[in-house]
């Protein structure tokens, strides 16, 4: 190994001027090193400082945002990564960041924007770029390279499609490599592969690679060593089995209490820092008020369904671009299941398997190509459906995977929350729709001045808070949820998933919770189904499936779970330290 570290940050302290005067210090005195080899995690909250250092290191930081004092260096070599040619991104240090959608041109093959890259840095002629494409194709585990090679990005997975990204950014063989969140959008068994890779990445060929994540599972897995950080400071850094196994910062401690836990069942999530609840109590009380619902404790076994679905099938015809002769996708083939009133109900699977299509057609988003859906024993999709209109449109909401992007950036939040409620004539007037949005505001932990705002002053668990609040203006019965989480920090997440536990318990609501988060599952669900290949190959109680599973494909997944208790090379670990 090289005396020098492939990467050594010390003293790092980076600042945004303030355009109504003053300085935001985002991150203030870090320092941490990477050696080959070794992959080292950079864990915290939104907003900790994380992505700031590695856009740092990659010189992609924002302006008006500056490198105020500290030193980088790459291979003992002191640089300024806002001078131009000083290190080169892509030839000296890759890049992956989290969605491979956003790092890949739709509109040019694989093999064009592979061998741009190579052709950038590189004295190569087309041919040989070629031929090192499909190499770099081979090296990250690509099926049938030469055939993916002239592939669009939109035909291949988000797995493949990490891949290439990988590939790209190995493209000049750098000596260090910034990875930003590059599972996140992944599900269980597409994300092991990918760590799988980044690991044998490191082993293999030396590389040092800086991982910034927010998934304590996968540093659990992966990494060598963690740098933890809390509001632009290290709080705590060392080897991940001695940080995960005893951490020593108060802040440490509780963010690793609040990863959600497979192995057992809690009554709530831990959460780092109180929310503002306010009267959220009594404004739930007033919601289950005036929707009509009870408490409830728990769904009784034998309680009529509130929603059934039965046979449903669900095909996506060829469409005018897939060509002549091409045969329409089955996404969903033969599901049946029902969901008991305040029940917390489990989809789960791989991306592709049918459990968002589902979603789709309950929501009335989208027609099935066969079977029925039943909701309070009246037919809402299907032959024999009645258009959704009125109460029975309302009846049945949800909350999406994106808080960014389903608000209307140009309107107050006021006037969002209002909509379902004037819509939907739940309230007379506007001042009457004025003070529903404040009780609903209250109801989800959010401050009064909420309402007066724009979306984009608030975080994106503020900002889910707030989907929350819409679709409870409806007054719905059965809310739901596509990946609620899933783009959320673990503390965020937390208080999301507290919420939703809170609202089904005050108010009587029922939710449909998709995810690929298997601890979410286990922590929210009542039952689960698990699904795969538009099938549900096994149903059950939500401990009874943790406890033992049937199926090989339930265990198969549960298997590829990244946990805290799986520390790489060393095993069984309690939860939170």
């Amino acid at each position: 190994m090289s005396a020098a570290p492939i990467l050594a940050i010390d003293a790092l302290r980076i600042e945004y001027p303030l355009s109504e005067g003053g300085t935001l210090v985002a991150v203030e005195g870090a320092t941490l090193t990477i050696a080959p080899g070794e992959i080292h995690a950079l864990v915290g909250e939104s907003g900790a400082g994380k992505t700031t250092i590695g856009n740092a290191v990659l010189g992609l930081l924002e302006k008006p945002g500056r490198i105020a004092s500290g030193a980088i260096a790459l291979d003992g070599k002191p640089f300024d990564p806002t001078k131009p040619g000083d290190i080169r991104l892509g030839r000296d240090i890759g890049a992956v960041f989290q969605d491979p959608m956003t790092s890949l041109n739709p509109l040019f093959t694989i093999e064009s924007q592979i061998v741009e890259t190579l052709r950038a840095h590189l004295p190569l002629d087309r041919r040989a770029a070629r031929a090192r494409a499909l190499d770099l194709l081979r090296a990250v585990g690509m099926p049938e390279p030469e055939r993916r090679l002239s592939a669009y990005p939109h035909q291949l997975s988000g797995g493949q499609r990490q891949r290439v990204v990988i590939a790209c950014a190995l493209a000049c063989e750098p000596r260090l490599l910034v990875a930003d969140e590059p599972t996140t959008a992944l599900d269980v068994s597409i994300q092991a592969q990918i760590l799988d890779l980044l690991r044998g990445l490191a082993d293999e060929r030396g590389i040092g690679i800086l991982l910034v994540t927010h998934n304590m599972g996968v540093v659990a897995q992966i990494a060598d060593t963690v740098t933890i950080m809390h509001r632009g400071h290290v709080v705590e850094s060392g080897p991940v089995a001695q940080v995960l196994r005893r951490p020593q910062a108060d802040y440490a401690r509780a963010l690793i209490g609040a990863v959600p836990r497979i192995d057992v069942r809690l009554d709530r999530f831990p959460m780092l820092d109180g929310v503002n609840q306010g009267n959220a109590e009594t404004a739930r009380t007033e919601l289950r008020r005036r929707a009509g619902t009870q408490e409830i404790a728990a769904p009784a076994a034998d309680a009529v369904p509130l929603l059934s679905v039965e046979s449903l099938v669900v095909d996506y015809g060829a469409g005018l671009l897939s060509g002549r002769g091409s045969r329409a996708f089955r996404a969903v083939d033969g599901v049946s299941f029902e969901i008991r009133p305040g029940e917390v109900f489990g989809l789960v699977g791989e991306s592709g398997c049918g459990k968002t299509t589902i979603a789709n057609v309950v929501a009335g988003l989208r027609k099935p190509t066969g079977g029925t859906i039943r909701f309070d024993g009246k037919v809402i999709a299907g032959e024999a459906a009645a258009p959704r209109v009125g109460r029975a449109r309302r009846a049945i909401q949800m909350i999406f995977q994106d808080p960014y992007s389903s608000l209307n950036a140009r309107m107050r939040v006021g006037h969002i929350l209002a909509e379902p409620i004037l819509f939907y004539e739940l309230a007379r007037t506007r001042a009457e729709a004025a003070a529903d949005v404040d009780l609903l505001v209250q109801a989800v932990g959010l401050p009064p001045e909420t309402a007066q705002r724009f979306p984009h002053a608030f975080s994106g668990g503020q900002r889910q808070r707030l989907s929350i609040a819409r679709a409870l203006g409806a007054r719905p019965r059965l809310i739901v949820c596509d990946e609620p989480t899933s783009s959320l920090d673990v503390s965020v997440q937390a208080q999301i998933l507290n919420l939703l536990k809170d609202l089904r318990d005050a108010t009587g609501l029922t939710l449909l919770l998709i995810s690929h988060d298997l601890a979410v599952i286990r922590q929210m669900c009542d039952r689960v189904a698990v699904m795969r290949s538009g099938q549900i190959v096994e149903m059950e109680e939500s401990e009874t499936l943790f406890a033992a599973p049937k199926a090989d494909y339930t265990r198969q997944l549960l298997a590829l779970v990244p946990t805290l208790e799986r520390i790489r090379g060393e095993a069984d670990i309690r939860h939170g330290g």
